[in-house]
């Protein structure tokens, strides 16, 4: 994979503020607020269309979304830069949302909320990767239990059999390619602005995932129910919620704008176990909490990466 060849191994800048005020708080917590959802949207959309359906439908209902503002085809993307963006529509959208609608085929939507809680602790790592030097020892403990904190969410579920464990693998993926993008995105961020940015590579992503989405067309079993839980996927859970991590780790630095996603597995667990009634294994609430811990940990150093 020839990323050095468009320099990814750059780490990215220092955030452009320290001091979190309260209007960057409620900024910092609308990704998390809002992706706590798209787990349970996405399960929903599953009752009607196939998981290769999914990503594509969601990803085109936010692109049309940021095409109603302006912003969104201000300005060009300097030619230096395009390969970035081609790779966060790879790295941050066609392939980490197209494994999350398959991984939910076998683990549920509150368990894949729970495993998503760990995604600071995959940008931490990959953070340290990238600035080729190991993070603090308060990182590196939190790093240590987050990771005990992500096996004891995994075990109940993987118990279930082999096709619970591919689930959880595909999550894991998923959560690496987070660790990535999210760290390739700041300086795109903070050089093109949040809305520019993610609809360029929102395009890139539904350009890539379409194609592999007609084949399964005939599979659908249409409700409104369903397409309107991808119209929120889509609209809030691709929209508006990456346009705001985007900014969120362009001011504030990727550890703590990932941060935000402390909230998904509270977010998730309530809506799977009110709402779609299903079964949360006391251990895997546990390990939840570790995680978060873990992710606190890893991210609230006063040095970040």
């Amino acid at each position: 994979m020839a990323v050095t060849s468009i320099d990814v191994t750059t780490v990215a800048p220092a955030p452009t503020t320290t001091h979190m005020t309260t209007v960057d708080w409620a900024r910092w917590a609308v990704p998390g607020l809002v992706w706590g959802t798209s787990f349970f949207f996405i399960a929903e959309g599953l009752e009607a269309f196939p998981a290769a359906l999914i990503t594509p439908m969601r990803v085109l209902f936010g692109f049309l979304t940021l095409a109603c503002f302006p912003a969104a085809r201000n300005g060009r993307i300097e030619k230096v830069d395009r390969r970035r963006v081609a790779l966060l529509g790879v790295i941050w959208m066609a392939i980490p949302l197209s494994l999350f609608p398959f991984a939910e085929q076998h683990v549920s939507s509150s368990v894949t909320g729970m495993l998503n809680g760990a995604t600071p602790i995959f940008v931490t790592t990959v953070a340290a990767f990238m600035a080729h030097k190991l993070p603090r020892r308060q990182a590196i403990v939190g790093l240590a239990i987050g990771f005990l904190g992500v096996v004891l969410i995994a075990l109940p579920s993987g118990g279930d059999g082999d096709n619970s464990w591919f689930g959880i693998g595909l999550i894991f993926i998923a959560l690496v390619f987070y660790g990535f993008a999210l760290n390739v995105a700041v300086p795109l961020q903070q050089k093109y602005g949040s809305i520019p940015l993610m609809w360029r590579v929102q395009g890139v992503a539904f350009a890539l995932t379409a194609p592999f989405a007609v084949p399964s067309l005939g599979d659908v079993h249409f409700t409104w129910s369903a397409f309107w839980a991808v119209v929120a996927l889509g609209s809030l859970g691709t929209a508006l919620a990456y346009v705001t991590m985007a900014a969120n780790a362009g001011r504030l630095g990727s550890s703590r704008a990932s941060a935000s996603v402390y909230l998904i597995p509270v977010v998730s667990l309530l809506l799977g176990a009110l709402v779609r009634h299903e079964t949360v294994v006391a251990l895997s609430v546990v390990g939840c909490a570790v995680a978060l811990v873990g992710a606190y940990l890893a991210t609230s150093t006063k040095q970040r990466i």
